[in-house]
């Protein structure tokens, strides 16, 4: 019985090892695929970063197929979306606190919901690849109308630009902005 236990539980460490390591490389990988960015922006004395994920086109259809309409999408790829900023600002129209919030959308062909949430997430998704957002912690829900772009955004872009001031999110030949104000 000893040999047989011992025999388990060198399998079971051996396993994790390898799962553990195995892990690290897949998300070396992925991050390969879709780099990640740190972007800081500046709206009027407030300082908002941005830390995503840029996938890329490669000829794919994005929205309606790879990013399917009325489904939650964490809004990059990799790990979710973070959106932090030092003061108090308004999304939208609604007030949005200082701190760091997760950035979620749901994506449709003619308006998108953008959510900013409370709650921080490890990786993005679950294993079934169904978003991870907890809509409990959605602390700012705006709907904004879609923009079609006259060029292709080859990577999946967010900035902070425009007067007035906006969150934009771009990609493929779609473009959406929240406006921002102080």
């Amino acid at each position: 019985m000893p040999k047989i236990l011992k025999g388990l539980l060198i399998g079971g460490a051996l396993l994790a090892v390898i799962g553990y390591f195995g892990f690290g490389y897949m998300k070396s990988q992925t991050k390969k695929a879709s780099p990640e960015v740190v972007n800081t922006f500046t709206v009027g004395d407030a300082t908002i970063a941005v830390d995503y994920s840029r996938p890329s086109k490669k000829g794919r259809v994005i929205f309606g197929e790879l990013v399917p309409f009325g489904k939650v999408w964490r809004t990059g790829a990799n790990e979710a979306t973070t959106f932090e900023v030092d003061k108090a600002i308004r999304v939208g129209g609604l007030p949005l606190p200082a701190g760091k919030y997760t950035l979620w959308t749901i994506p449709q062909a003619n308006s998108w919901t953008v959510i900013f949430n409370s709650k921080m997430y490890s990786w993005g998704v679950t294993y079934g690849g169904e978003a991870q957002r907890d809509a409990t912690a959605d602390v700012a829900t705006v709907e904004v109308p879609v923009q079609s772009l006259p060029a292709v955004v080859e990577q999946f872009t967010i900035d902070v630009s425009g007067t007035p001031p906006a969150l934009n999110l771009q990609w493929d030949q779609t473009k959406v902005s929240v406006p921002i104000t102080r």
